[in-house]
């Protein structure tokens, strides 16, 4: 059984470049349209006709479906047709539901040893005192609960270069001040999960290589206590992580001005860095796909995951995330993984998301959203088999929970809503310092402090929202370029990136908002 990805390598259509649809597998039911096709249009290729209205990144079938009977795309199950389908019509929602199938595991017997570059790839990268490597250097300010995040964002206000350029003039090797609060921290259980999931999502930011400096701000009285988060994230307040509350300081104009003092204490060090070339090997990138359409899978995420390939090869680390958004295609994973134990870790996140699911009377086909349906995409496991593509071709190492450290090299996955900022927060805790994050919708969204690559799957988004991209993988349904060319170029992007280079969501201003730690539990 081979991974989607591996099904569409090359150039699409050779043979045909003009083509109206694109074959994905020979075992496919459905041919996905380039471009809108009117009824009577006919598929010379497929020895067919096509029946009514087909939206481009949408399916036709290619063979009369019983109802009842399985619906297959790159080769795998996407779902069901609810009634019979005829040759030449549009399958989508409308006519194809979720069911269920067995997944054959397989543990680890697609497992390969990883081909390593003999030279390795190198990045303009900063190196802390304490061997950590960044890509940005940032001051960051941190909430333990929402009750001071307005003082925070008013601290970080101060130091904007929008509005006052003269509070960083002194200091251009710093990228910026940014406050990242949020909505929880106080009403919940001191002892369970969701408290403790919120910590671990400091602890992870607080860490992070690309902040010089860090402040985490309180009120005083609430259950996320600034003393005992720090006791259970190993850390311990220095020059360059201090804490404080409004309560204690004296109220919100004291605590802002307190908050104001303190980064400037910081500004002088923070700004004595200097960029040094250093291994690709420091490289840890969040892989996300958001605002997916039906070419997501075929153009962008595939893409993506050549350069994740050959990321690995120079000894960095891809985290996949967004369980969810795996669900129906994790069997193309578990046979990837470099052993039993690591395939089983994440079937059981895929039980838990079942489980959780279930007790909050939800289902997991609730993803794909209206966007993603708009564009082509029918089930949650269509959405999941294009996702994975993401994630290359190489071994998985390792499988996370939400926001723990990423210390593995390779591919990893971490448990994560499909959620983009939700997902990507994570990501970010657990080391994450470059996010890759597709889009065939169009999506707008940047992840301070690490920089946020946006990709296209298709030349129609890129014409219409090319302000807020950074790479267009249209090409690749023309035919112009392979998956392999695309996949060396976003590399080479990512080292640039790496390296400095400010991507688009970057210049815009986008990070601070999208700073959203998974909530899970009870609130009281």
């Amino acid at each position: 059984m081979q991974n989607a990805s591996q099904n569409i390598t090359g150039r699409l259509d050779e043979a045909r470049p003009r083509s109206p649809v694109i074959r994905l597998h020979r075992d496919d039911d459905v041919v996905i349209a380039r471009e809108q096709l009117v009824g009577g249009a006919r598929l010379a290729e497929e020895g067919i006709t096509v029946s009514g209205l087909i939206p481009p990144g949408h399916k036709i079938a290619t063979r009369a479906i019983g109802q009842g009977e399985a619906v297959r795309r790159y080769g795998q199950i996407i779902g069901f047709a609810s009634r019979a389908i005829a040759p030449g019509e549009h399958v989508h929602t409308h006519n194809v539901a979720m069911g269920e199938f067995d997944r054959d595991y397989a543990f680890s017997a697609g497992a390969r040893a990883t081909q390593y570059a003999q030279a390795p790839a190198t990045f303009n990268g900063i190196v802390r005192p304490d061997g950590r490597v960044a890509t940005r250097n940032y001051i960051g300010i941190l909430t333990s609960v929402n009750c001071s995040a307005t003082v925070a964002r008013a601290i970080a206000d101060h130091f904007r270069r929008d509005t006052n350029p003269a509070s960083l003039a002194a200091y251009p090797n710093v990228d910026g001040v940014v406050a990242l609060t949020h909505g929880a921290g106080c009403a919940v259980d001191p002892e369970g999960e969701g408290l403790a999931m919120l910590q671990r999502t400091l602890g992870g930011y607080a860490m992070h290589a690309n902040f010089a400096g860090v402040l985490v701000i309180g009120l005083g009285c609430e259950t996320n206590q600034i003393s005992r988060m720090l006791e259970t994230q190993g850390l311990t307040e220095a020059p360059f992580l201090q804490t404080f509350s409004i309560q204690e300081t004296g109220g919100t104009a004291k605590t802002v001005a307190h908050g104001i003092g303190v980064v400037k204490g910081m500004l002088a060090e923070a700004n004595r860095v200097e960029r040094q070339p250093v291994p690709a090997s420091h490289l840890i990138v969040g892989l996300q796909c958001g605002g997916s359409d039906g070419y997501s899978g075929i153009s962008a995420n595939p893409a993506l995951g050549a350069a994740v390939d050959l990321l690995i090869a120079h000894g960095g680390t891809a985290i996949l995330s967004e369980t969810p958004e795996i669900y129906g295609a994790e069997h193309l994973l578990t046979r990837r993984a470099i052993n039993r134990d690591v395939g089983e870790k994440l079937v059981a996140r895929i039980h838990w998301w079942e489980d959780y699911c279930a007790r909050n009377r939800a289902a997991m086909n609730n993803n794909p959203s209206a966007g993603n349906k708009a564009g082509g995409l029918t089930t949650v496991l269509e959405k999941s088999l294009g996702g994975i593509a993401k994630a290359g071709n190489t071994n998985l190492v390792e499988v996370y929970e939400y926001a723990q450290p990423v210390h593995a090299k390779g591919l990893v996955f971490m448990d994560t809503p499909g959620y983009d900022p939700i997902s990507a927060t994570g990501q970010v805790a657990g080391g994450a310092n470059l996010i890759c994050f597709t889009t065939g919708r169009g999506s707008a969204y940047g992840c301070a402090p690490s920089p946020s690559l946006k990709i296209a799957t298709n030349d129609a988004l890129w014409n219409r929202q090319q302000e807020d991209m950074d790479l267009n993988c249209g090409a690749i349904l023309s035919g112009e370029k392979s998956i392999e060319e695309m996949g060396e170029a976003l590399f080479e992007l990512m080292l640039a990136t790496a390296s400095g280079e400010r991507t688009r969501s970057e210049i815009h201003g986008y990070g601070q908002n999208e700073f959203v730690p998974w909530q899970i539990g009870a609130i009281t």
